[in-house]
């Protein structure tokens, strides 16, 4: 069932689940990670990739990352630069401070509104544990899904699993993300999806995704749920 019309965007009534991407839509953490990926490489000795090269890969999962910024390699060198990517990178203690701008509030405002709340990144189950117990925010996300325990983006597994725990159909949830792999999976799980323009990826390289719309800050997720024409 098609929404009514709102600022040309077509929204499904039946929303009742937002799953979001991690870094890049809710937390403004892309450039901590391409310094984090090319330290990493350095320390052991790899090619350094660029930082453009690095970025792109942001939402794939670690072992994806590793073949498309260095082919392949063995299970060593993978357990290796996992182990001092992860090093490098929880040297950053992160607050609430690096949620991009309106995101605190948008959350608040959805689950008070009714909506259930979900994650699925291509962050470790451990590095996605410990920012949300570093935020203090693991209660507000029903279900979370972790690239180590499923399949990267862009396979819809992930968020495939997610409809099965939820038990929701496609049509009841929406997938919020920055990058090309966010959109590619929610269109291969029949998931709506909306983009995000102020991440990884950028507004031009998420058009031709179809999402419903492209966000330029968070904070205006709330308008646009609104435009489903009801609170859940």
């Amino acid at each position: 069932m098609i929404g009514r019309m709102r600022k040309g965007i077509r929204m499904p009534e039946a929303i009742r689940m937002v799953v979001f991407d991690w870094d890049g839509t809710l937390l403004d953490s892309t450039g901590h990670i391409v310094e984090s990926l090319q330290l990493a490489a350095e320390r052991l000795g790899w090619p350094v990739p660029e930082a453009e090269k690095a970025r792109d890969i942001i939402g794939l999962g670690m072992q994806e990352s590793i073949v498309a910024l260095f082919g392949e390699r063995s299970e060593a060198d993978v357990r290796s630069y996992r182990a001092t990517y992860s090093e490098i990178f929880f040297t950053r203690p992160y607050t609430r401070v690096d949620l991009f701008p309106g995101v605190e509030r948008m959350l608040e405002v959805l689950g008070a509104r009714g909506y259930r709340l979900a994650v699925a990144t291509g962050k470790s189950r451990p590095g996605l544990d410990r920012v949300l117990k570093v935020l203090d925010l693991q209660g507000v996300f029903e279900i979370t899904r972790c690239a180590d325990e499923t399949r990267s983006k862009p396979d819809p597994k992930m968020l495939l699993e997610i409809q099965v725990a939820s038990r929701l159909a496609a049509r009841e949830m929406v997938m919020v993300g920055d990058t090309t792999y966010d959109l590619e999976m929610a269109k291969r799980a029949s998931v709506p999806g909306i983009g995000v323009a102020y991440g990884a990826h950028g507004r031009e390289r998420l058009i031709p995704y179809q999402p419903l719309t492209i966000l330029e800050r968070a904070i205006e997720l709330l308008d646009v749920m609104e435009s489903c024409g009801h609170h859940v």
